[in-house]
């Protein structure tokens, strides 16, 4: 197993014990304020340092973990699951529904991802639900021409036509064959899928759309911090490392797995 891959693991089960048990790496609460401790430098006492209010950051970003994986998660999961269903319309549906289902992802294309979503929340509202839904239905293009490509080889193959010789029935051929092999896929894809989650959904936090301060979540722990960078760094430093590692861990997976999966 390459280095990297193992590297990407450790960090993805740490941060995965942070999000079940963050009082068993961090105890403490993440809301508590402690006005005469603001603006602490990192320390023994204060590993990431303080805030404006006074309270942990080691112990905010720990915490916050919960909520940044769960996001980036859930939006993956919706993003999938559009995929999946328009993916398998168009790969397995009737000719016309295939060009509609296709033309229709053509479009979505044309507007950069991040731009969806911000037009979904300036419709809906900002809020932790509305960004998590917005970044799953900006990513859902992209899954859908993935699983459709990946079913049009599927459909074609010989045991499919032999399931359909033999009289079996389209739900069967699609749960006993077609989603058993797209499955790999899928997987590869959603791991590559969780990073680009996490970050979009930070940014959309960072912009004051999504989870907001004194929430501990990355992305709003970034911008409550960017009115103090130049002055104290690491209110918005630890955060951001925690995004760029949760992002790469969770890439370099997804790359990983993508590479064994070809090499097989």
């Amino acid at each position: 197993m390459p280095v990297t891959v193992v590297i990407s693991l450790a960090v993805l089960v740490f941060l995965v014990v942070a999000a079940v048990w963050p009082d068993l790496i961090a105890p403490g609460d993440p809301l508590a304020i402690h006005p005469l401790d603001a603006f602490q430098p990192p320390s023994a006492q204060h590993l990431f340092g303080t805030d404006e209010s006074g309270r942990d950051i080691f112990t905010r970003v720990i915490h916050g973990t919960r909520a940044s994986l769960l996001i980036g998660v859930t939006a993956t999961a919706i993003g999938i699951g559009l995929g999946l269903i328009f993916g398998l319309l168009a790969g397995l549906g009737p000719r016309w529904l295939d060009f509609g289902t296709t033309r229709l992802l053509e479009v979505m294309f044309a507007f950069p991802g991040l731009l969806l979503a911000l037009l979904f929340i300036v419709i809906y509202g900002p809020g932790i639900v509305t960004s998590t839904i917005a970044v799953g239905l900006s990513t859902a293009p992209g899954y859908a021409r993935l699983i459709r490509s990946q079913t049009l080889q599927v459909r074609d193959a010989p045991y499919l036509e032999a399931a359909l010789v033999l009289g079996r029935g389209s739900v069967f051929r699609l749960t006993r064959h077609l989603l058993p092999n797209v499955a790999g896929t899928l997987f590869v894809i959603a791991t590559l899928g969780v990073g680009q989650s996490i970050v979009w959904a930070s940014a959309l936090s960072y912009l004051g759309l999504g989870a907001v301060p004194p929430s501990p979540e990355w992305g709003a722990m970034l911008s409550a911090g960017r009115t103090y960078i130049t002055s104290f760094w690491w209110m918005t430093f630890f955060p951001g490392l925690f995004i760029v590692l949760s992002a790469a861990a969770a890439t370099l997976l997804g790359r990983g797995l993508q590479q064994r999966k070809r090499s097989s």
